[in-house]
């Protein structure tokens, strides 16, 4: 699987941490394992109340819980393809590079907010796990999307891939949180 592959839950895959989630792909080596971020999981946390950056834009940026691993750590995504350091993940998006830079970029307005996203924590898999649970059918894939990162809402955002995905795709977009309740 290339990097920028969103990989999409099933509506019952049944675990808390993946629950109708969108995990962008941004590293996989079947020897080594896979490492993506959930795209779907914003808190309430700005960037300036866990970092101390100067004044300026970059402090109100978002934080989205990239995953269940290592919640103490900072990952970012983002459209400026010029940054040292960067990962291009196709569809105009990168991930990575040097935030010190891309931090002085957005606050000098270079760089828009909405063109970043930024993550705590990140989802990973070790070598063929990523592989296994795509075989049992916990993800479906979505190659090639990585720009759709800064066009849909994070809320909506389950939702809105599958139903871009058309057919049954369509369908499982409405399938409800609880089918017991139904």
């Amino acid at each position: 699987m290339k990097p920028g592959t969103f990989l999409i839950s099933q509506p019952f895959l049944g675990d808390p941490n993946f629950e109708r989630s969108v995990v962008l792909l941004c590293r996989h080596r079947p020897e080594e394992g896979a490492f993506g971020l959930v795209l779907t999981r914003r808190t309430e946390t700005l960037l300036g109340d866990v970092l101390e950056l100067p004044p300026g834009p970059a402090t109100e940026l978002p934080l989205y819980e990239g995953g269940p691993v290592q919640l103490d750590t900072l990952h970012f995504v983002h459209r400026y393809a010029s940054l040292p350091g960067a990962t291009a993940l196709g569809e105009d998006a990168y991930w990575g590079g040097d935030f010190d830079l891309l931090i002085t970029l957005i606050n000098s307005g270079i760089i828009l907010p909405d063109d970043v996203r930024c993550f705590v924590g990140y989802s990973g898999w070790s070598a063929g796990q990523l592989e296994a649970e795509i075989e049992r059918g916990s993800w479906i894939r979505q190659p090639a999307s990585a720009g759709k990162v800064f066009t849909l809402k994070s809320d909506a955002f389950w939702q809105g891939i599958l139903r871009e995905k058309g057919g049954r795709f369509r369908a499982l977009s409405n399938y409800p949180l609880d089918p017991r309740l139904n």
